[in-house]
């Protein structure tokens, strides 16, 4: 297992919980607006953390942490994940885990071991425009589409999240994108935040009343919609 990254401490990436963030390298996705982009393109400039550097960090702090975040990248690339998280889950923390939804198989099996307590899947688009920002292969929206369809029925707690861009997310999408994700628990809608690690840099986020407005449309279709991250 190769861990790129890691932040300490979070209050915020793990709704309701202290944790840990563990950053995976590699990605199956090329979104022009990914803020992590030195994990998916420039890895080749970074040294991966030693095991023994991030067991002993989760020793030392099970008093101050509840939790740990698995991020990426996109975690379920790595084959050994099952065994890393059964590591952690030894070790008593509550375990989030981020991910594209493009391994379905593995999201299940995780699921289904007890060994995942919530996940976050990104949703990139609505599906007619999904390749268009992921540039991933043809047959990737079948999976992605599959593990939307497994997360709704409840076995996990989950949200949906979608990072929104002014060039690239339009009010038209958000019924497209309602209607997809239609009965799930809860949808996020990040607003696009620049950073030296951006893949492509130069886009730029709704106001606050777009972002109003998206979360009108979406609520028409799923109970829980709301704006995080907004700098007003």
């Amino acid at each position: 297992m190769k861990i790129y990254g890691l932040q300490k401490t979070t209050l915020v990436d793990y709704p309701g919980h202290v944790a840990t963030t563990l950053f995976t390298g590699g990605c199956n996705f090329r979104c022009p607006y990914c803020h992590n982009g030195d994990l998916v393109i420039g890895l080749e400039d970074i040294e991966p953390y030693a095991m023994e550097d991030i067991f002993s960090h989760l020793q030392k702090r099970k008093d101050v942490l509840d939790g740990v975040v698995i991020s990426g990248g996109e975690p379920t690339l790595q084959a050994d994940l099952p065994d890393f998280i059964r590591q952690i889950k030894e070790l008593g923390y509550l375990l989030k885990l981020d991910t594209n939804g493009t391994n379905p198989a593995m999201l299940r099996s995780l699921v289904e071991e007890g060994l995942v307590d919530y996940v976050a899947m990104d949703i990139k688009h609505s599906r007619a425009k999904y390749a268009s920002i992921s540039h991933a292969a043809d047959d990737s929206l079948e999976s992605i589409a599959a593990s939307v369809d497994y997360l709704k029925e409840g076995h996990v707690d989950y949200e949906f999240r979608t990072t929104l861009c002014k060039e690239l997310h339009k009010e038209t999408d958000m019924t497209a994108i309602g209607l997809w994700l239609m009965g799930a628990k809860a949808y996020y809608l990040q607003p696009y935040k620049e950073s030296e690690q951006v893949i492509q840099p130069g886009f730029h986020p709704h106001d606050a009343a777009t972002l109003e407005s998206f979360v009108h449309i979406l609520s028409a279709f799923i109970p829980k919609v709301e704006i995080r991250g907004f700098d007003s």
